[in-house]
């Protein structure tokens, strides 16, 4: 998976940046990263971009807020298997 490289002067923020690159990887066919697998740990995402702890940290949560990704603490992050429902809707026919 090639990391794009951040422009730190872009009027997009360098997280955004960095969950840009990490949402098309996951959405493209074919990907390195189907559901189920792990993203890189924050630390190879601060050694790929170039960025700081925290940067990689707040790209991690606008994928986790996009429902692409979830995080298992102190295990990692991990692809969302969107074939299946999540949230409310999940439990709908459950009733």
């Amino acid at each position: 998976m090639a990391a794009r490289e951040i422009d730190p002067r872009a009027p997009e923020p360098p997280y955004r940046q960095i969950a840009a690159d990490l949402a098309e990887e996951i959405e493209r066919e074919g990907s390195d990263l189907p559901p189920g697998s792990p993203l890189p740990s924050e630390k190879e995402l601060v050694e790929r971009y170039g960025v700081a702890r925290s940067t990689a940290r707040s790209a991690l949560a606008v994928l986790r807020e996009r429902g692409l990704v979830y995080t298992v603490p102190g295990r990692g992050t991990y692809v969302t298997d969107r074939s299946e429902p999540v949230g409310e809707d999940a439990h709908q026919g459950d009733a």
